[in-house]
């Protein structure tokens, strides 16, 4: 959010206190306290009607120090802040030091990194490690804003946040800036489809089910990491704004409303220990089951199907020689007005039961989607309404709208019994023999609603997927066994890296989507999440044969793989034969890479690294390697650039070393940019040359 009208000035209506100076500080609990009046103290007058923040510094673990910034401490409960999870590193943590260097300074030391804080005249807190500064905090940085604006709501509760177009909604706002140097670029804050390089943007952290063709996003992460050798993780699920080098140019800015500012500075120095270190504090992935990495077949939306279309497609891919892994069942599995009730529409499959298991004894898992709504006409309404298991008005009512399905409700996770009920009724599909669930929605959360734990509504709208998700998770992991639960969540937040998979949302059918899409997996990947899928051939629209097949390529050598589409079929002979040719190519270099894949997975589980990589990440003291984001490394041996034209030219640039060609197995040396054309049965697919992998044949 920005409150300055240009450098000099402070917007309309708002009030600025700055941080002015490091006037006390204490050593309390194994951190450190400093006292920043908002004006500097030169006599006792000066300590008058005077705003004073407190800032408490302090480490959970090597190399990451957690800064609090408080205005007024007395307010009631404790804020909602994300689930940290224990550090996952078998290395023993060493406790922070804190040092008082002089009455000029005071020190906190984790492990390489330190926070520096001035004490006496001017405000300068630095962040350092291994002798040179990182990021530092000066003056008009630091800060608590007061707006005397008044607030409104503009259009639906459901899809907007409460504030003015002109400035701030009226209230209070803690704010933080941290300087960004000459050539520092910032990447990640959730799976964003727009440039790569944060640097100049304004980010709202407020999932949205607004497509992948603008600035909202279904999973917005309040972490970013630069080139510099560090992330910054904001700890609060109400609405965080970053400012990325757009209110000023050398500082990247973030603010939340009320009384207090939770941030995290977490220390490298590469772009892979960031990410380590991150994901050891808000959670890794498991290692899921191989045939998750295989592909998988959707009914696609709201297409026309029963047991025979099913059946059709799984033997038309197959007897194609097309290796198929799940078979995935999207809404219409239920019957229209009555999501989710959780009972298969008995008109159009008669047998479930059995429809499961013939596609079970193909050798397929079986996938259904679901989500946390629960439609007026469903036969679990009355129930969930007169238990209290829905989201609720200040009135007492029930809170429902007509936006999906006719009368919707919205289950209430933070309450106990709704999670055992809404589980309960999952358990009859899963003990028919469905193994996966896609996770729908969960972006479309009031910002005024009542939660059955008295929580604050702005702070769970980003939170409610977090436990709506890792209900099923759990819920499936108890039923399944550990290592076998698998979701495809379309909604996340941070720490959501937990209950994998996660894909892209309703893309449009064009190229340009398709590199926004990979843009925005590219940033989830940088945010902290292992793995992560798209729909091939995008979902809005129909693909032309060009489009689907080079979509094809790239699902296909994405983390996990999905044919999926609003209206139209995804089966590849519906678009034409060489799409059948290009799929079963494909399918099959994935299959030969499980063992490599398999790897991968353990890595997301060990260390926090995405299966799908960002250049950068392998190779990042290349510069070049800084600005791609229309080619990827899978995994740190093999690099893929889609191509996104009809003609099949491409232009991506091949990094330093010997590389081979994994389909061609023609040999290059890198270091340089490539101009190349493709057909339909080939792209760029390079491994390195000291790789262990087999060559594919």
């Amino acid at each position: 959010m920005k409150f300055t009208n240009g450098y000099w000035l402070v917007k309309e209506g708002v009030e600025a206190h700055y941080a002015a100076q490091g006037y006390e500080a204490e050593q309390n609990g194994g951190g450190l306290v400093v006292y920043a009046p908002c004006r500097p103290v030169r006599n006792r007058g000066d300590t008058l009607s005077c705003p004073v923040l407190t800032i408490r510094y302090a480490s959970p673990m090597k190399n990451v120090i957690r800064v609090r910034i408080s205005h007024f401490e007395g307010e009631a409960g404790e804020k909602l802040r994300f689930e940290l999870s224990p550090v996952l590193s078998q290395e023993p943590m060493l406790p922070p030091e804190v040092i008082f260097l002089s009455s000029e300074e005071a020190v906190l030391q984790s492990g390489d990194l330190s926070v520096r804080v001035a004490l006496g005249s001017g405000w300068n807190v630095r962040f350092c490690a291994e002798g040179r500064v990182l990021t530092r905090c000066e003056a008009k940085s630091t800060g608590y804003m007061v707006s005397r604006r008044d607030s409104h709501f503009r259009g639906d509760p459901f899809l907007e946040f409460p504030y003015d177009d002109s400035g701030p909604r009226s209230g209070s706002y803690v704010k933080e800036e941290l300087s960004l140097g000459v050539g520092e670029f910032v990447y990640g804050l959730g799976e964003r489809f727009g440039p790569f390089i944060k640097n100049g943007q304004s980010v709202d952290i407020w999932n949205a089910d607004g497509g992948t063709a603008g600035d909202q996003a279904y999973k917005n992460i309040p972490f970013y990491l630069t080139n510099r050798g560090y992330g910054v993780f904001v700890n609060e699920t109400g609405k965080a704004q970053f400012e990325i080098g757009s209110e000023k140019t050398s500082r990247a800015g973030f603010s939340v409303a009320g009384e207090s500012l939770e941030y995290f500075v977490i220390y490298g120095p590469s772009p892979k220990q960031i990410l380590e270190n991150y994901t050891a504090l808000t959670g890794r992935p498991p290692v899921l089951e191989e045939e998750t990495f295989g592909l998988w077949l959707s009914t696609s939306f709201t297409t026309s199907y029963d047991e025979k279309t099913v059946m059709d497609f799984i033997d038309g891919m197959l007897s194609r020689g097309i290796p198929l892994k799940t078979f995935h069942f999207d809404c219409f599995w239920m019957k229209g007005f009555h999501w989710c009730d959780f009972c298969w529409d008995e008109e159009t499959f008669p047998d479930p039961a059995g429809m499961v298991q013939h596609i079970k004894a193909k050798g397929l898992k079986v996938s259904v989607w679901i989500n946390p709504y629960v439609a007026q006409q469903s036969r679990l309404f009355a129930e969930g309404k007169a238990r209290g298991y829905f989201l609720k008005k200040r009135d007492g009512s029930v809170y429902q709208t007509d936006l999906w399905q006719a009368g919707l409700a919205i289950v209430d996770f933070t309450n106990p019994g709704a999670r055992a009920w809404y589980t309960e009724k999952i358990g009859a599909i899963l003990d028919m023999g469905v193994d996966y669930l896609k996770t729908d929605f969960g972006e479309r959360i009031p910002p005024d609603a009542v939660y059955f734990n008295g929580v604050d509504p702005v702070f769970m709208h980003n939170y409610y997927t977090y436990l709506y998700n890792k209900t099923v998770f759990e819920f499936l992991e108890e039923k399944k066994g550990r290592g076998k639960a698998c979701l495809f969540s379309r909604s996340a937040t941070a720490g959501s890296q937990r209950f994998p998979v996660h894909w892209g949302g309703d893309c449009e059918s064009t190229f340009e989507a398709m590199a926004e899409t990979l843009r925005g997996g590219l940033s989830l990947g940088l945010s902290g999440f292992g793995y992560w899928s798209h729909d091939i051939g995008g979902f809005e629209g129909n693909p032309d044969p060009a489009l689907f097949k080079r979509w094809l390529q790239f699902g296909l050598l994405s983390s996990h793989s999905r044919l999926h589409g609003s209206n139209s079929y995804r089966v590849p002979w519906n678009i034409d034969e060489e799409s059948v040719e290009v799929c079963k190519l494909f399918a099959r270099l994935k299959q030969s890479l499980l063992p490599y894949l398999k790897t991968l997975a353990r890595e997301a589980y060990d260390k926090g690294i995405p299966v799908m990589r960002a250049m950068l990440l392998e190779f990042p003291d290349d510069p070049v390697c800084a600005y791609l984001d229309r080619q990827y490394m899978l995994g740190p041996d093999i690099l893929v650039a889609p191509v996104f034209n009809a003609k099949g030219t491409i232009e991506y640039y091949l990094p330093p070393g010997n590389w081979t060609h994994l389909l061609d197995r023609r040999t290059e040396s890198g270091g340089k940019w490539m101009r190349e054309i493709y057909d339909f049965l080939s792209l760029p697919v390079w491994k390195r040359a000291q790789s262990l992998l087999f060559s594919f044949s």
